[in-house]
């Protein structure tokens, strides 16, 4: 009991600034001011004991209440009268600056500028909450919304392989033979929600995907079509293939192509390989060349056997005059290549006579 009454008697003083006992103030006759002045009654026994006043300008502790929020007022700039911060002479000016900085920190994270190639993605305590498309969009201000933006059409690229021989890339075809292969897998993002949440890495989700999907179909064709005509198929193929795992997975990914840069054997055996494709191209090249010349004596016969056709068509017009003529031409071209020795018969004149003609024709006609 005792110590609660001195407790109440010490804060009692405080909040009184030490000018009278718990009773009330000490400025009658009744109580003295911790026998200072004049007061000739008996000195408070519930008070303080009697304090020297500092001198004016003197600093020391805090002995009050009002006297701590004196001196914090005018360390900030509040030395305006009846307490609280004062907005005439002597305002708080870091009061506006910190209002101008909680604006701006608004306007700057709330207030979003999507372009027409991207999507804003807008996380709210770290879950997504929504998507922002093309234009301004509006959030909720940092840290409460965080707002990602990404690209959807740009075009990346992933090189698997390398076209360096130090470096091989060894896929075994359906034939049980080996080759080198280098390819790349062209992507972009279809859906900013699942690219980003869905899956952890999806860069190394899809190299791995077009490896195992580039295993898969190299596995069911021949060597052939994989070093020769057979690529693009393989490239069609790989890619509907990998499209459907990521479409799986939920990757919110599109495969734009695949493209293979290098189909070569493995380099131990390279040059064995480069001598049997030489080999196939030159006898490639020559069935080529065989059907051309078909081509050609096709054609011409085809040519001759229309010009017999319209040959016989004029004979059964007229078969004794065509018959001639067509002994006639045979036998100037046989005769045209063979020396020719002329006999004279009995009664043929070897040359035309045209005095012994005339002579002749005048005698018949004086008969």
């Amino acid at each position: 009991m005792n110590r609660m009454i001195g407790w109440g008697a010490r804060l009692g003083a405080v909040f009184n600034q030490n000018k009278g006992g718990p009773w009330g103030s000490g400025g009658g006759s009744g109580g003295g001011s911790g026998g200072e002045g004049g007061g000739g009654g008996p000195r408070n026994p519930w008070g303080q004991p009697p304090r020297k006043r500092r001198p004016a300008g003197t600093t020391g502790n805090v002995t009050s209440l009002d006297d701590f929020l004196k001196k914090s007022r005018e360390r900030f700039g509040g030395g305006g009268r009846g307490g609280g911060f004062q907005f005439g002479e002597g305002k708080p000016y870091w009061l506006y600056g910190l209002a101008i900085v909680a604006v701006l920190w608004l306007v700057f994270t709330s207030v979003h500028r999507i372009g027409p190639q991207e999507r804003g993605v807008i996380t709210r305590f770290g879950s997504y909450s929504g998507t922002l498309g093309p234009g301004i969009g509006f959030s909720l201000p940092a840290p409460i919304d965080l707002v990602r933006k990404v690209d959807v059409e740009e075009i990346r690229t992933i090189d698997i392989g390398s076209t360096d021989a130090s470096s091989e890339n060894l896929i075994l075809t359906g034939d049980q033979n080996i080759i080198d292969l280098a390819y790349s897998v062209r992507w972009n993002i279809s859906d900013p929600e699942l690219y980003l949440f869905q899956i952890n890495n999806p860069e190394a989700t899809i190299r791995e995907v077009a490896e195992s999907a580039m295993r898969a179909v190299v596995a069911g064709v021949s060597l052939d079509d994989a070093i020769g005509a057979g690529r693009s198929e393989i490239e069609q193929r790989v890619q509907q293939m990998m499209q459907q795992l990521l479409n799986d997975y939920g990757a919110g990914v599109k495969v734009q192509g695949v493209a293979i840069k290098q189909s070569d054997p493995p380099a131990a055996v390279n040059d064995a390989f480069k001598e049997v494709s030489a080999a196939q191209q030159q006898a490639q090249s020559y069935m080529n060349d065989a059907r051309a010349y078909a081509l050609q004596l096709t054609a011409k016969a085809q040519g001759e056997a229309a010009a017999f056709d319209k040959v016989y068509s004029e004979y059964r017009l007229a078969p004794e005059v065509t018959r001639r003529r067509m002994y006639y031409e045979t036998m100037e071209k046989v005769l045209a290549r063979v020396d020719k020795t002329v006999v004279e018969a009995p009664g043929v004149t070897p040359y035309l006579a045209l005095p012994e003609v005339q002579k002749r024709q005048g005698e018949g006609a004086a008969r």
